[in-house]
């Protein structure tokens, strides 16, 4: 049996360079590709509805629904009654800095005593077994249905406020910190069980770093989550001179005060947006590097 032959003079290997580039091309294409759908595809989204509401306000809220269209107003009128409004405008940029020191406050002791949680749970199976169903029941709690217990407790100032963020925030940084820190490989634990690690070594070596996407995914949601707490709080908590967005919002509301009631209501969304992308932003910078998932 004869070899194949060899090529020495090097045809070969320009054959191979000019595929490697072209393949680096088709990658390169494929990538501007994504990236210019990632842009896209939101806008076109953003576009449509923009054009849905204003045809909801000119005929389709008094076609189908029978109401004013005054109950729905354009995007352009509430644009300009609220941002471009001095009193409506001073009026939510203070309710929007109370509104982010109860949600940034309230996500920060969230995050210490979900990952707390979650860390003990994960080291005994009797702990998750014991905490899980009540974590389960504050989940499922409407806030409404104990907004008197809550104000016996903490008040109708900004403790109350803080302990909804907590309440309705808690449980998927506690849920996702708990599956990361389950979920590494039983042969990794039996590597570190038979070089006689400690408990707090497998935590910070094994357990920890393969449960960060998880943890910064649970982070990502709580982070929004945190928002809604801190609004639906202030509309129920009202003591002192702490105006948020949700005192914000309810104050326009009684008073039929539409154009800026939309307005407080876009900027509590696009606050719960850049918080969730801020947190995105640090899960690719923290774990990017480790995991293909996070790079993509």
């Amino acid at each position: 049996m004869t070899s194949a032959p060899v090529v020495v003079d090097g045809t070969g290997a320009g054959l191979d360079a000019a595929a490697q580039i072209e393949d680096q091309l088709i990658a390169a294409t494929k990538q501007r590709g994504r990236r210019l759908g990632d842009y896209v595809g939101p806008l076109l989204v953003f576009v449509l509805f923009i054009v849905l509401w204003e045809y909801m306000h000119r005929d389709g809220i008094q076609r189908w629904l029978g109401r004013k269209p005054s109950v729905l107003p354009s995007p352009v009128t509430i644009i300009d009654q609220s941002l471009f409004n001095k009193i409506f405008r001073d009026q939510l940029i203070t309710g929007l800095g109370w509104t982010c020191l109860v949600a940034f406050v309230g996500l920060g002791i969230t995050i210490v005593i979900g990952m707390a949680l979650a860390i003990v749970m994960a080291q005994k199976a009797w702990v998750e077994r014991s905490l899980y169903p009540y974590l389960v029941a504050l989940q499922a709690t409407p806030v409404l249905a104990i907004v008197p217990i809550i104000y016996t407790v903490f008040g109708g100032g900004l403790g109350a406020r803080i302990y909804v963020c907590i309440m309705i925030a808690i449980f998927p940084i506690v849920t996702n910190t708990l599956f990361g820190l389950t979920s590494a490989d039983a042969s990794q634990h039996d590597l570190f069980t038979l070089r006689h690690a400690s408990t707090w070594t497998r935590m910070r070596k094994l357990q920890f770093p393969n449960a960060m996407p998880a943890i910064f995914t649970g982070f990502r949601i709580s982070a929004g989550l945190s928002v809604v707490g801190a609004v639906v709080g202030e509309q129920f908590f009202r003591e002192g001179a702490k105006p948020g967005l949700g005192v914000a919002i309810d104050q326009f509301r009684t008073r039929l005060q539409r154009p800026p009631m939309y307005g407080a209501i876009i900027v509590a969304c696009l606050l719960g947006i850049v918080v969730f992308f801020v947190f995105g932003l640090l899960s690719r910078l923290v774990v990017g590097h480790w995991y293909e998932s996070q790079r993509s």
